[in-house]
This record gives C-alpha cells, structure tokens and sequence, in this order.
C-alpha cells in the first residue's frame, strides 16, 4: 500500500511540476504570404527528437496575412509580419524540463504535386511561449496544375489540325494570385511546356499569361503517338520554380 501511494504521489508531483508551454507554427510561402485555410492549409508535426513521439499535430488555419504589411512594408528587427488572422496552428506543450524538438510542416497540404516538406530543431523550455510570428517555416516554389489536355486524354489527330491548346494554372505556394503587372508580376516569370512523343524530346512551348494565374499556348500536332508534357515555372528573381507532368495520347 505504501509503494502504491509513493507511486500515486510521484505521478501527482510531475503532473503538478508540468508547465503548459505554447508554440505559434507558421508556413510561408517564400516570396509571398502564408499557407493557410484558402489553400487547404499546412499540416504540423511537433516531435521529439529523440524518441520521435508526437507531441502535437493539426493544420494551419486562418488567412494568408497583410499583404501590404508582407509584401511592401520593410521589416524591421522584431518586426511582426502576422496578425490575429493570420494562418498559423497554436499548439500547447505540457513539458517537465526543457526539450528538443522538431517542428514539420508540409505545405500546401492538398496540393500533392506541389506538397513539400520542411523542418526545424530548437529547445523549447517550460512556461517559455513562442508567440506572434512564432516559428516560421518557409516554402519555395509555385503551385503547378495543367489543366489541358487532360491526363491520359485519348484525342483523335484531326480534332487538333489547328494546333491542341496547352493550358496551366499557376500560384504561389500560398495560393496568391500571378498575373502581369500584380504584385506577384508574370512578366518576369518564365513558365515553358516540354513535350515528348514515345519517350523523345520534340519540342518547348513558351506559355503566355493571357489572365489571373493561367499561362497557355498552343502546340503543333503532326501525327498520333503516347504524348508527355511536362510544365515548368521559373522566377529567376526570387528562385522559386514549380511543375507538372501529364500524359496523353493523340489517335489516327
């Protein structure tokens, strides 16, 4: 009986010594704004690094911030780019001592053709929250879908004597908008449709931006064959890139 007790009291000393801790996790699109519920969000991974047990886990939510406060205002040292709209996932530890961490996130969830991966490892210490901003998790890249021709399309040889329409729709990591002369300008972007018939390389379509975040052109069709298209966006200015890959088959 009294080791039972002695247990029970050791159990109710370390529950009482446990201090609630909380962590702001932020996914931000790099050279853009945050990944939040209009994209389908970024899902949160908080583990131990040593026994890799799960301490928290949930989705990102909210907007994707200021715009101006993001984009065009400087940052200063301590600056907060986010507010209490801003997308991000709260979670709360319940820790003994101090522990080491890290912090997952892969974004944008929903979107697996364009889904990374990205992580930190940091102390976090009882009673000692990471608010505001929090812990920022940067994301690279554009967010590619081709959305003609479809995939494994089978489309008859005389239905494209005037050429097949090649058409993609592009944005940021974070869902916002590309077009030319926005603030995420298209002009300077370079986005080409490599094509390849039965396995070979035959020709590079350069896609326009005739409108919000769709980049077409269109491709000459000679003769049928199994067809792959692979689209690639490029912004040498900021480094991001994006693609998608399809098949698709023309018919005699």
């Amino acid at each position: 009986m009294k080791n039972i007790l002695l247990s029970l009291a050791l159990c109710v000393g370390l529950a009482a010594s446990a201090q609630q801790t909380k962590l702001m996790i932020r996914a931000k699109a790099k050279d853009a704004k945050f990944i939040g519920t209009s994209i389908g969000g970024a899902y949160i991974l908080i583990k131990d690094v040593v026994t890799d047990q799960i301490l928290a886990q949930g989705m990102t939510k909210g907007s994707t911030g200021n715009t101006d406060l993001i984009m065009n205002t400087p940052k200063q040292r301590y600056g907060v780019q986010s507010d209490t709209a801003t997308a991000g996932f709260l979670a709360t530890l319940d820790l003994e001592g101090p522990l080491f961490v890290t912090v997952e996130a892969l974004a944008p969830f929903q979107r697996k053709n364009a889904r990374a991966k990205a992580s930190v490892q940091l102390w976090v210490i009882p009673g000692k929250d990471i608010l505001e901003d929090g812990i920022v998790l940067e994301f690279p890249g554009f967010v590619v879908d081709i959305l003609s021709p479809n995939t494994h399309q089978y489309i008859p040889l005389k239905s494209v004597s005037q050429g097949l329409d090649v058409k993609a729709n592009i944005v940021m990591m974070c869902g916002c908008p590309i077009e030319k002369g926005g603030q995420w300008d298209s002009e300077g972007m370079e986005v080409k449709a490599q094509v390849k018939k039965d396995g070979k390389s035959i020709t590079t379509l350069t896609l326009d931006n005739p409108s919000r975040n769709l980049f077409e052109g269109k491709l000459e069709v000679m003769e049928a064959g199994n067809f792959e298209i692979t689209v690639y966006a490029y912004d040498p200015r900021s480094g991001n890139t994006g693609v998608d890959r399809i098949n698709y088959v023309v018919t005699n």
